[in-house]
């Protein structure tokens, strides 16, 4: 059976490994094996962040993205490890361009059970591109994602701001108004 305090000691034993990026990918493949029992614990049918473990060496959350969210870029400056537990988590990566700020350099799409690895130097925006179903992933960082100084990108004009939590969970709160609305709409 998935068990938080587990996850997070193994998270904290993979950093120890002499590659613990590739330690704390294996943590998650682990995790992931059965993510019905991951959704059981972890699920709930609202988007938000829940703190799972938070220290200044490791950051461990849940986070939980409503059906049609989208967050606009943003960086971690630190190397980062999501799995995705339920839904489909869709990622746009981003380089720095002087001219521009910033131009789009690719993508992928995570759905259950896929693991992407995310060096300290990515840019990217997140959306759960499903229209009636939430998406659950595990995001394990490597540093207090909390506390470290970062940057986002307006969504429109792609012009570097330093980072608002504030932001971050008005687009929750924006993307939970918005299902719950539509959910609303459909059973009336």
């Amino acid at each position: 059976m998935f068990d938080v305090d587990t996850l997070v000691a193994d998270c904290q034993a993979a950093q120890r490994e002499s590659e613990p990026l590739r330690a704390i990918k294996e943590v998650l493949a682990r995790t992931l094996a059965r993510p019905s029992e991951v959704a059981e614990v972890l699920g709930e049918p609202k988007g938000g962040l829940r703190m799972l473990h938070h220290t200044p060496g490791l950051t461990v959350i849940n986070v939980i993205w409503a059906p049609g969210m989208v967050l606009r870029p943003h960086d971690h400056r630190m190397w980062a490890a999501i799995g995705v537990y339920g839904g489909q988590e869709d990622n746009t990566f981003y380089r720095r361009d002087g001219a521009k700020g910033l131009t789009r350099s690719g993508g992928k799409s995570l759905g259950e059970q896929d693991i992407v690895l995310l060096g300290d130097d990515t840019i990217h925006s997140v959306a759960n591109p499903r229209a009636h179903e939430f998406t659950g992933a595990i995001h394990v960082y490597n540093g207090d994602f909390v506390n470290q100084p970062r940057s986002q990108w307006d969504p429109d004009t792609l012009e570097e701001q330093p980072h608002d939590m504030a932001d971050t969970i008005a687009a929750f709160a924006e993307a939970n108004a918005a299902w719950g609305a539509k959910a609303a709409r459909e059973t009336a």
